[in-house]
């Protein structure tokens, strides 16, 4: 593996980082511009800004025949953002979970994610898979947009603190198209980048396309929800942290997955692999934020610890099973045996606690 390459994995990543950070910010200026609420811009906008780089990736490993690099980017970022990503925030600051997300946006990240899966069980995203999943990413900015006109002062002065119109030369309307342009013209240049990197690396080093896409991929084009989501815990913009995450991986499944599925000829092809481990692992971590958020409406750092621990235990497997390490089979014991029988205890406890405590509440 050459020099070279690592290089141009390096560039690549730093210019999808680049480039989604000035589309963010000409994108949610332009939305202002037109009237669109802070909270709006923050749920939508920004969200799915931060998820560029997955779709700008995406696409361009489903033209490039690259589908493996593709749906792993997806599943391995969904992944990547609600283990690492919330439990890093969490551990920097508990974090607040609002109403909706615990009625709405989980139980219905919970439902795409079980669809996406079904959809692939046949070895792939169809293109009239991806025109559903299109539709409903369509339907789900529509009902955000509705629905942020009824969020809280509170959350409302939240969005408009992070997100309100700025002054000055970002408040111009030709500065802002300039971002637009300049910003999706690098993700473009990026993910070429970054995907012919990859698909060397994984030559290299002898591992599939799919470990590369769920990991090296996964966490580089996740970078913008990390620096997103991490500033805002630190500012205590704990709705904005959580938010981001919610409404990136519904992005990701829904336009990304769609759209990639809509491009690529033949449709998404998804790996055995990823249906029979890596689908499950993402649904269930989907299922899982439902407890860990409805108790008391936060993520508490003890939480926040336990997501984090298991998005390395994850990546652990990953690297063992490329690599067919020795220790593989005596760490999936453990894990099947043991830690995974413990925290699915806990969650049912924490859940039937939630459940108990509501109606003393309401009394």
């Amino acid at each position: 593996m050459s020099l070279g390459v690592l290089i141009s994995l390096a560039l690549g990543l730093a210019l999808l980082i680049v480039g989604a950070e000035l589309l963010v910010r000409g994108a949610s200026r332009l939305a202002l511009r037109f009237g669109i609420t802070p909270l709006v811009v923050g749920l939508t906008v920004v969200a799915f800004g931060t998820s560029s780089p997955e779709l700008a990736v995406s696409i361009q490993s489903g033209l490039a025949g690259k589908a493996d690099i593709a749906a792993g980017n997806i599943v391995g970022s969904n992944i990547f953002n609600v283990l690492f990503i919330l439990g890093v925030a969490a551990l920097i600051l508990p974090l607040a979970v609002s109403q909706q997300l615990v009625r709405l946006d989980v139980p219905l990240l919970i439902g795409v994610s079980l669809l996406f899966w079904v959809m692939a069980l046949d070895g792939r995203i169809g293109r009239f898979d991806g025109l559903l999943l299109v539709a409903g990413i369509v339907a789900y900015t529509v009902f955000a947009i509705r629905q942020g006109r009824n969020e809280s002062p509170e959350i409302q002065t939240e969005y408009a603190q992070e997100f309100g119109a700025g002054n000055g030369w970002l408040g111009r309307l030709p500065v802002q198209l300039a971002l637009i342009g300049i910003g999706l013209a690098l993700l473009v240049l990026g993910a070429t980048w970054l995907v012919d990197g990859a698909v060397t690396i994984a030559r290299a080093l002898e591992v599939s396309e799919v470990v590369i896409g769920l990991t090296i991929v996964a966490v580089g084009t996740s970078l913008p929800e990390v620096a997103t989501s991490i500033v805002a815990a630190l500012r205590g913009e704990r709705d904005i942290a959580v938010g981001n995450v919610v409404g990136s991986n519904l992005f990701n499944l829904l336009s990304i997955g769609g759209l990639a599925a809509l491009v690529t000829p033949g449709g998404l092809e998804v790996a055995a692999s990823l249906v029979r481990f890596d689908l499950p692992v993402m649904v269930a971590v989907a299922f899982a934020c439902l407890p860990i958020f409805a108790t008391g409406h936060r993520i508490a750092r003890w939480e926040g610890a336990l997501f984090v621990a298991y998005y390395a235990a994850y990546t652990t497997f990953l690297i063992l099973a490329a690599t067919r390490h020795a220790a593989l089979p005596q760490f999936s014991a453990a894990m099947l045996g043991f830690v995974l029988p413990i925290t699915v205890v806990t969650l049912a406890v924490l859940w039937m606690r939630q459940r108990v405590a509501l109606p003393r509440e309401g009394s």
